[in-house]
């Protein structure tokens, strides 16, 4: 899950990490208060998610009020790769001398976390990694020992900044790292940390990432997901109702299972057989009959979804009460489609005569089940 930079100051500030001074607005005249109260000028700074918002106008420098509120006009509204910007970030501007990247993230292959500090600050870190990776220092932190005081010397050292402020770095890091364990992040950035003419070391700009997986761990920073940039509507809606789902593309088959692995089998079965699956959707090991007539309607919410393969093992999950939340979900739709059903294990001869003379359709294997949708719905797409 991604939050805005306004919101992932506030968060910084709760760390004591130093952030300028600002206020988030939604029109031009509360743009020009914000800009009042902080007094000289100020950044006027589009917050939408996504990155590369300076090389598309989204960041504007503005001399006084008056002018703070003709670059707000400029830029709310406009559309930034697709998102359109309803909200702006006014903050004081702050003199720099020097820009630099520091940043925290998980580095899979490694198993660890990665601190990563470059004197290269103010551009994306990728295309200094590509064209200047001298410029780059990377230390791996084991997560059984935690960031060590000479890990961040090392990095320090390695960067390329300026070494007369390495105890005011220093401090940010380990605010930094440890924002980032307390929030369950998967990445902390800041680009740029600046160096003012004054000698002040301070987060200009801030990136934060949760990981989803431990949102429930996270309910205040849970309530800042927005539906649209996080995630699309569907994908919200399952997350209210605690089911497991994915919105993939615009495909015609609309793909259930029980157990993560099942489904994504299915879904490859599926697209062998010449179909294109529209989703995941995984409605557990011990899922009711209202939780599967849930997910059969969460699936039917995307009107590109012409037909559905709901493919089961009934092991802790019987068979028979997939069948009867699948035969009453049927019934309450408002939009009819062929559903194909593949179910073993539990209860399965109860839940084949249940489904007998309905107008669902029954098969012995997951091929087969594949093969029958597809055929259902016009053959291959």
């Amino acid at each position: 899950m991604k939050i805005h930079e306004y919101q992932a100051k506030d968060v910084f500030a709760k760390f004591g990490i130093p952030v300028p001074p600002g206020k988030i607005a939604f029109t031009p005249d509360e743009v020009e208060d914000v800009a009042r109260e902080l007094e000289g000028k100020v950044v006027v700074k589009a917050q939408v998610h996504v990155g590369g918002r300076g090389k598309a106008g989204g960041i504007k420098l503005a001399d006084d009020p008056k002018d703070a509120r003709a670059k707000a006009e400029q830029i709310i509204g406009m559309d930034i790769k697709g998102l359109t910007v309803e909200k702006v970030l006014v903050t004081k501007a702050i003199d720099i001398r020097d820009e630099y990247y520091l940043g925290i993230t998980l580095d899979r292959d490694a198993r660890m976390l990665v601190l990563i500090l470059s004197a290269a600050g103010g551009i994306d870190i990728e295309e200094v990694a590509r064209e200047t990776p001298e410029k780059i220092a990377k230390v791996h932190i084991d997560p059984l020992i935690g960031i060590q005081d000479y890990q961040i010397t090392q990095a320090i050292f390695g960067s390329g900044v300026d070494t007369t402020k390495s105890r005011e770095i220093r401090s940010i890091v380990r605010k930094l790292y440890n924002c980032y364990l307390e929030i369950d992040g998967s990445l902390a950035e800041i680009n740029p940390l600046v160096v003012t003419t004054d000698g002040e070391v301070i987060a200009l700009d801030a990136k934060i990432n949760i990981d989803d997986n431990a949102l429930f761990r996270q309910p205040d920073l849970e309530k800042l997901m927005e539906v649209g940039a996080d995630m699309d509507a569907i994908e919200a809606e399952a997350r209210h109702k605690g089911i497991a789902y994915v919105h993939l593309s615009d495909g015609n088959v609309g793909v259930m299972g029980n157990g993560a692995g099942l489904v994504m089998t299915t879904m490859d079965v599926v697209s062998r057989a010449g179909g294109k699956p529209n989703n995941f959707l995984d409605i557990g090991g011990a899922a009711t009959a209202e939780v599967v007539e849930d997910a059969f309607h969460l699936i039917l919410l995307d009107p590109n979804v012409n037909g559905i393969f709901l493919n089961v093992f009934g092991g802790i999950v019987r068979c028979d009460v997939v069948a009867e939340g699948m035969i009453k979900a049927y019934q309450k739709l408002p939009r009819k489609v062929p559903v194909v059903l593949r179910m073993t294990g539990t209860n399965e001869n109860i839940a084949r005569k249940m489904l007998e003379d309905t107008p669902l359709v029954y098969e012995s294997t997951t091929e087969a089940g594949a093969a029958k949708i597809v055929e259902m719905l016009g053959g291959q797409s």
